[in-house]
């Protein structure tokens, strides 16, 4: 039962062949048990999700004369722990809100919550959503479950490994350059990063407005379709979430892909990808071709300018973002101080990290008066080219492939004292995020040439804006013709 697609467990709950809190003992009985060696969940209250899933019985009872119930009821998921949840902890990974209880529901909770999906707990993740490893967590880093010395990626490493452990069947996350997409790459599952503005940021802890974007992640592009249908809308209480009908983003899961043309961007197939990354997204892209799809090649001229561009504009929406934690009102506060200013610094010079407290210093460096025209307002420039450079790709083609990430999962430590290689993990990725497109990663094979254990290789679908539900069909077609979203780690079987 726990290596179910969504659907599956939806038909099982709706059949009664097992009730919503059977399935979520079963969940929770696998996180005691498996999670001290991964670490990939922060909180859990087996109380709070019991109660949940009687309530999600109750729905499930009156079946058919039940009001809109949705086919996630009953099904247990677990959220990142960026996202802000009644009566749970919301740490963002960090010292600074160790000991936060949110007193309400981000959208994307509500939402879920009102579809009767039952909450686990919440999920490890980098800092304030900072990293590329879920190495920068003051909780601790994530292990990814198919190789316990190395990562998960990030930032949300903790969602990625909870699923490819099957400690939940899904779960939430956020990509500001990739993190729900690298993470899925390097543990072998799926996760979409949906067009800018289509789900809600309300509740979601801010790391860079402009950038931020939650979505789902799971099992297989069927199993995400089904959530975003659940999370996607607008919200008036998000200045960001755009005024669009709602969607059923499984619509077209079973359309044939004759005809599809595939776009590949020169500079994502140049040097800088392993030999067993590039193999695996070349056989999934010879499997495409064997679907009826057409590969032709495409430009990205200004890719190359994506990383420098993202690392000016991020820590510059984070450095505003962050001030507002500063020991006052909630979240930490130093234990000795003598006069408010002294407070200030104290808090924020113990409460946060050290990846955090890199970003927020550059990001106040690029602001300020003398550097804002020299860097800041250059790399919006950039951005604007590189939405350009995709806009004029897609005159040829339907959707765009390439790696999601160069490599396959690292070692834990093995880039955490060099910033910038770790930030080039997130080379294939942070562009979609600055042009405001949305994204998936699927597993397309294994890589990892003299590595004991092989680890998972991700391709990554980037779509046209609001063409979530056909880069999801693309993506179902490739999952039903292949296994690799299927395969599970020996810590998970």
């Amino acid at each position: 039962m726990f290596n179910s697609s969504l659907r599956e467990l939806g038909a099982a709950l709706a059949a009664k062949k097992i009730s919503a809190v059977e399935l979520a003992t079963l969940f929770l009985d696998r996180i005691d048990t498996l999670n001290p060696a991964l670490n990939a969940f922060i909180t859990t209250d087996r109380d709070k999700a019991l109660a949940q899933a009687r309530a999600a019985d109750e729905h499930l009872k009156l079946g058919a004369g039940a009001t809109a119930l949705s086919p996630l009821c009953g099904i247990p998921l677990a959220h990142k722990d960026i996202f802000c949840t009644r009566g749970w902890r919301t740490s963002c990974g960090s010292k600074m809100l160790a000991n936060f209880v949110a007193p309400y529901d981000a959208a994307v909770v509500e939402k879920l919550a009102d579809a009767g999906m039952v909450t686990l707990g919440k999920l490890n993740m980098d800092e304030f959503a900072m990293g590329s490893s879920n190495e920068s967590s003051h909780f601790g880093p994530v292990k990814n479950p198919w190789d316990t010395s190395r990562v998960p990626g990030g930032s949300s490493g903790g969602s990625a490994a909870a699923i490819a452990a099957r400690l939940t069947p899904a779960a939430t996350g956020t990509d500001t350059g990739g993190s729900i997409r690298q993470p899925a790459a390097l543990c072998g599952l799926t996760g979409i990063k949906p067009t800018y503005g289509v789900v809600s940021r309300y509740g979601m802890i801010a790391f860079a407005s402009s950038l931020d974007q939650g979505g789902p992640m799971a099992k297989s592009a069927e199993d995400c379709a089904l959530m975003l249908s659940a999370i996607a809308g607008f919200d008036v209480r998000d200045s960001t979430s755009l005024e669009r009908p709602p969607e059923d983003y499984g619509r077209d899961l079973e359309k044939p892909l004759a005809g599809l043309k595939i776009g590949l961007p020169r500079e994502f197939f140049g040097p800088g990808m392993d030999d067993d990354v590039r193999a695996a997204v070349e056989a999934a892209l010879a499997e495409y071709r064997t679907l009826g799809a057409t590969t032709v090649e495409v430009g990205l001229p200004n890719s190359g300018l994506s990383v420098p561009a993202y690392y000016v504009i991020a820590p510059a929406e984070a450095s505003s973002n962050l001030s507002r934690f500063d020991g006052v009102r909630y979240g930490y506060r130093a234990p000795d101080y003598d006069d408010l200013e002294q407070m200030y610094s104290r808090s924020r010079a113990q409460g946060f990290g050290p990846e955090v407290k890199r970003r927020i210093l550059i990001g106040t460096y690029v602001l300020s008066h003398g550097y804002y025209d020299a860097y800041y307002l250059q790399a919006q420039k950039i951005r604007r080219l590189i939405a350009a450079d995709f806009a004029a790709a897609f005159e040829q083609c339907d959707v765009i492939m390439g790696p999601t990430s160069p490599s396959v999962a690292f070692p834990i430590g093995a880039k955490s004292t060099d910033p910038v290689q770790m930030y080039l993990s997130d080379i294939y990725t942070v562009s979609t995020n600055l042009a405001g497109l949305p994204g998936i990663s699927l597993p397309c094979g294994f890589g990892g040439t003299g590595l004991e254990k092989p680890m998972p290789v991700g391709l990554q679908i980037i779509g046209k804006w609001f063409d979530e539900a056909r880069m999801l069909n693309v993506a179902h077609k490739y999952q039903q013709v292949t296994d690799w979203h299927k395969q599970l780690p020996e810590v998970a079987k």
